[in-house]
């Protein structure tokens, strides 16, 4: 399958109301914006009742609006968020994009004529995940920002799914939809638009129990922002159907360079091939914002380039390095001529901690001295020369002059970037004139004149001028495309009736153009009763499994004895031996799938088939390839599917998966609403784990411990060490690699459920995962016969806690298990 070559669609982020603008006069086709609550970005948005004239003011300006619902639903908001779609779909939004997978099928179910597209936070880097995603009601899915060129285009010329690719803006070091940080330290889950940003702070690395010096990179898991302008022909020639630019926390300045540097990359390249950008247009792009600019990623991997670990925030454009401190002045080496005006931060993280406060200011005055290096000075008071030092980096984080060059385009009283518009005249001797205006996107109003046309006493009308009269749009969202006009000759008509004619004909189009479809919308109980709690079943006996990663931790498992036991191993092909010794020992076993699977990867199924067992299904595009399987073995669907509501778990049900185990944003309680609801035997809880926080294609191991830049010239330092991150706190935080080399950043603290299990088996779960990390053999055997003693009633719940504070080394917490005090206040499951 091959796509043909398209113009992409151009999608820039909107806050709010003057970021929307902005996007628009900057020639957006597409906006993304959100409401208040159901979106990744939950501080900014609109109200419901502000969407017509938003989705008005877009239709008119000639751009599509599409609405963030991506966030995972809790099963006692599903009302709401069902009403939310009715209100949605009725406003004329052209899209909802949405993470949760019950939810887009809900949201097709409600209203079929409201487009669903599948979020980056459903973590699609497969043509598989895309499937899955349609297989629901998406006609479009965001891809991962993880991938190269050649993975994106492996996908698209396998799949006719609409594929929108983010081009610009922050990454997060994550894959989005895989971080529960937020959720694991603060109870705020990025899943749910509460995102605290833990990957911006400074971490110690620790390599096998001895602290790493780091010097200035200690905000190891702080990426650069994506910057792909130079790969917009490249991703045009492969047919990608349209380019995202994220931002939805920027300002409007952000919003209309970026969109207008995209728009010209677009344009010139449909026109000519290729585009050209200036140096200075570059560097207005990165003053704007910039944590680093770079495609990143998408040029491969490099784990040297993506995360240069210096800083966490926009610094601006380096202006270049101190040579000299002086009485009041410093002297620099510039990459560039400053000006009065400029605002500079001195860097000196090479020298010191980085929370500590920079030095800054804004130029005062500037005295070249030599060829690139200049004399500033500054305000009296603004800066403390003796905290500067020669060698320290100099950024320029403002340029007043930017803010003046993007005021026409943030500031607009008038329309400034126009669509085209067609005129078809028709004018006969004592007849009204009659005028057709029509758009691109099918639009058409037919106006005629008040009066006759007359015939001319003197100067006759003629096409070139009636074209000329007509063609005056100025101050209007249009410029004349085509003209066709069918006028006899020597016809006359004032040009205050031919201006009436054009403003009416442009008043009309507009209105046309603003109409709000009439969509067929039906009430959730019309398209989908709701689930009825199962009567909660007597306590059975429970099953006890375990996950290991490591062959020392396998044969501890094996002597426990348990129900299951799940292999989650670095390296995949060494899998085999070790299913085949739980196997000997008479043990159910299982093998856990990587969270991430890209187009290269998908020999990975055929491999996880050949060790004929049971497989923990962690990626959504490897579910949908076994899904094509005819013989395919027991599956369970893992944490990292993202199951939260009723709705999505029968979804993963319905498709045979035979348990789900709840997302981590989910607490305790609403694990047993959603067991009470689905049945306690269709989920597996994790009762005891290191909560995997970070889930990252950036590999620390390369980064830090080879002076390689991917896994073919590494060493595989991963094979060899242990890392750990140590946070403010002086809690370490076990790091592990995976087969394809992504690392997962776990909890330093063991996440119990000690305090719920009973709560737990009251609603019918029967099936507990004890999940290891770090832990050595003996701990292993330790905690899981605290678990057994405790289950088969020889522990209570105290005597549990106080063992496992005994065994584990940095302690237990309730992590993402914990029920707020309010929760019970809530509105019930209706």
């Amino acid at each position: 399958m091959s796509r043909t070559p398209r113009k992409p669609e151009l999608m820039s982020p909107a806050g709010y109301w003057p970021e929307m603008r902005a996007a628009v006069e900057a020639g957006a086709d597409a906006v993304f914006f959100g409401m208040k609550h159901f979106t990744a970005r939950a501080k900014v948005g609109f109200e419901i009742p502000e969407l017509p004239d938003v989705m008005r003011f877009l239709h008119e300006r000639g751009a599509r609006g599409f609405l963030t619902f991506n966030t995972l639903v809790f099963d006692r908001e599903v009302r709401m968020a069902a009403r939310a779609i009715e209100e949605i779909a009725t406003a004329g939004v052209d899209a909802i994009i949405v993470q949760d997978l019950g939810i887009a099928r809900l949201a097709r179910e409600i209203c079929p004529e409201l487009e669903v597209h599948g979020s980056t936070q459903m973590s699609i880097t497969s043509k598989e995940g895309a499937e899955l995603a349609h297989r629901f009601g998406a006609n479009r899915v965001v891809l991962g920002r993880e991938l190269s060129l050649r993975d994106i285009e492996r996908i698209a010329s396998s799949t006719d799914i609409e594929l929108e690719v983010f081009v610009h803006g922050a990454l997060c070091v994550s894959y989005s939809g895989q971080c529960f940080s937020s959720e694991a330290w603060g109870g705020r889950s990025a899943n749910r638009g509460q995102c605290a940003q833990a990957c911006r702070l400074p971490y110690d690395l620790i390599v096998d129990g001895e602290y790493r010096n780091l010097e200035e990179a200690r905000y190891l898991l702080s990426p650069g922002d994506l910057y792909a302008l130079h790969q917009v022909p490249e991703l045009m020639r492969m047919g990608i159907d349209c380019f995202k630019i994220e931002g939805r926390y920027k300002d409007a300045e952000y919003v209309a360079i970026t969109t207008q540097a995209y728009r010209k990359a677009i344009d010139e390249t449909w026109e000519t091939g290729g585009f050209h950008i200036s140096q200075e247009e570059e560097r207005d792009i990165e003053q704007v914002y910039s944590r680093g600019l770079g495609p990143w990623f998408m040029q491969g991997t490099n784990h040297r380039q993506v995360v240069k670990g210096r800083a966490p925030r926009h610094r601006g454009i380096k202006l270049g390095e101190v040579t000299e401190v002086g009485r009041g002045f410093v002297r620099v080496k510039c990459a560039f001529e400053p000006k009065p005006g400029d605002g500079l931060v001195f860097d000196a993280a090479h020298r010191r901690s980085p929370e500590m406060k920079e030095e800054g200011g804004n130029i005062y005055e500037v005295s070249p001295v030599k060829k690139g290096i200049f004399e500033l000075r500054f305000g009296n008071g603004q800066i403390d020369f003796s905290r500067i030092a020669a060698g320290d980096w100099v950024w320029r984080s403002n340029d007043p002059t930017l803010q003046k060059k993007l005021k026409p385009l943030t500031e607009a009283s008038k329309p400034v970037y126009t669509r085209p518009v067609n005129f078809e005249v028709y004018a006969k001797a004592a007849e009204p004139m009659t005028l057709v205006a029509s758009d691109t996107e099918g639009h058409s109003v037919v106006v005629v004149s008040e009066n006759p046309v007359q015939a001319a006493q003197n100067r006759a009308l003629t096409i070139e001028s009636l074209q000329t009269q007509l063609g005056k749009l100025g101050g209007t969202p249009f410029h004349l495309a085509d003209f066709h006009a069918d006028l006899q000759d020597g016809l006359f008509m004032p040009l205050g009736e031919l201006n009436t004619l054009r403003r009416q004909a442009i008043e009309d189009l507009l209105a046309l153009r603003g109409n709000l479809p009439q969509r067929n919308v039906s009430a959730l109980d019309e398209v989908r009763p709701l689930a009825q709690p199962h009567p909660a079943p007597s306590r059975g006996p429970v099953q006890l499994h375990l996950l290991v990663r490591t062959p020392e931790q396998l044969d501890a498992a094996i002597e426990m004895q348990p129900a299951s036991i799940t292999l989650d191993y670095l390296e995949l092909y060494g899998l085999k031996p070790s299913v085949q010794k739980v196997k000997e020992a008479g043990i159910r076993v299982r093998v856990a799938s990587p969270r991430i699977l890209k187009p290269t990867e998908q020999n990975i199924q055929k491999f996880l088939l050949s060790l004929d067992c049971e497989i923990l299904v962690r990626s959504g595009g490897l579910l949908e390839g076994l899904l094509k399987v005819d013989e395919r073995p027991a599956l369970t669907g893992d944490f990292s599917l993202n199951t939260a509501n009723v709705l999505t778990a029968e979804t993963y049900l319905d498709l045979g998966v035979q348990a789900v185990t709840p997302t981590h944003d989910l607490n305790a309680r609403q694990i047993e609403e959603l067991a009470e609801a689905i049945g306690g035997d269709n989920v597996e809880v994790i009762a005891y784990q290191h909560l995997p926080v970070f889930h990252t294609e950036h590999c620390v191991f390369c980064r830090f411990l080879s002076e390689g830049t991917d896994y073919t010239n590494c060493g595989h330092p991963c094979e060899s060490h242990k890392v750990a991150l140590k946070d403010k706190r002086g809690l370490l935080h076990p790091v592990m690699a995976d087969v394809g080399c992504r690392n997962t950043v776990f909890g330093a603290e063991a996440q119990s459920a000690t305090r719920h299990l009973a709560g737990w088996q009251d609603s019918g779960i029967l099936n507990y995962r004890l999940e290891f990390v770090h832990e050595g053999a003996q701990e292993v055997r330790e905690v899981t016969r605290a678990y057994q003693a405790y289950f088969a009633g020889s522990l209570n719940v105290t005597e549990l806690e106080v063992r496992l504070k005994e065994v584990t080394q940095q302690g237990i917490t309730e992590g993402s298990l914990f029920v707020p005090h309010d929760f019970e206040n809530l509105p019930q499951l209706m």
